[in-house]
C-alpha cells in the first residue's frame, strides 16, 4: 500500500467515526475550532503569574511557534495538497474552511509549539498539554479539514523546534536581559512582586 493510500485510509477511519458517532461531533468541533482561545487564555494566565520561569516558558513557546511556522511554510513549498474535503468524496466536513494548501497543519503547529514547550517546562502534569495537542490534531481530521500527514508533519516540526528552543533560548543573555527590562518597566505600573529568580 502506498503512502498516499495509507494517508487517505487513516483519514477515512477517523473522519468516518463522525458519521457513526454523531453525538461526538459537537465536542470535536469545539476542540478543532475553539480550544485556540483556551490556549491563548492559559498563555496570558501563565504570563501574569509574573513568575520568571513561566514568562520564559511563554517566550520560548512564542519563538518555537515562529520557527515552526517558518519551517512549515518551507515544507509546504516542497509538498502541497488541498484539504480532504476538497479532494475526496463523502467527507464528513463539519466546519467551514477555505480551500488551500493544508500541508502541514498550521493549527497543529500552533498547538504542539505551545503545548510541547509547556510540557518541557512544567514536566509532571505538563503531559496534559500534550494530550490536548493530540486531541486537537485528531479533531482536525475528525472535522474533515486535514489529512494525518498534515497533522503528523506539523506535530513533528513543532516538537523538534520546541526541544531546540527549550535548550537554547532561556540561556541567551539577551533574552534574559530583555525580560528583566520588561519586568522593571512593569514594576512602575503594577504592584510590586517578589523578585524574579534567574532560570
Amino acid at each position: 500500500m502506498s503512502f498516499t493510500e495509507t494517508n487517505i485510509n487513516i483519514f477515512r477511519m477517523i473522519n468516518d467515526l463522525g458519521k457513526e458517532y454523531t453525538f461526538l461531533n459537537p465536542p470535536f468541533i469545539f476542540i478543532a475550532e475553539y480550544t485556540v482561545y483556551l490556549l491563548a487564555l492559559a498563555t496570558i494566565v501563565y504570563w501574569f503569574t509574573r513568575e520568571y520561569k513561566n514568562r520564559m516558558m511563554v517566550i520560548s513557546a512564542g519563538i518555537t511557534f515562529i520557527f515552526a511556522e517558518i519551517i512549515g511554510k518551507l515544507a509546504g513549498t516542497f509538498h502541497s495538497n488541498y484539504q480532504p474535503f476538497a479532494e475526496l468524496a463523502n467527507v464528513n466536513k463539519l466546519i467551514e474552511k477555505t480551500v488551500g494548501n493544508s500541508f502541514p497543519s498550521d493549527h497543529t503547529i500552533l498547538f504542539f509549539s505551545f503545548c510541547m514547550t509547556f510540557w518541557l517546562f512544567k514536566k509532571g502534569y505538563g503531559f496534559l498539554w500534550m494530550i490536548a495537542a493530540i486531541l486537537v490534531g485528531i479533531s482536525r481530521m475528525w472535522v474533515g479539514v486535514h489529512y494525518p500527514a498534515d497533522v503528523a508533519a506539523g506535530a513533528l516540526i513543532s516538537i523538534v523546534s520546541a526541544v531546540v528552543v527549550y535548550y537554547v533560548v532561556p540561556r541567551i543573555s539577551f533574552i534574559q536581559k530583555l525580560l528583566k527590562l520588561y519586568e522593571k518597566g512593569e514594576g512602575y505600573i503594577l504592584p510590586s512582586k517578589s523578585k524574579s529568580k534567574d532560570f
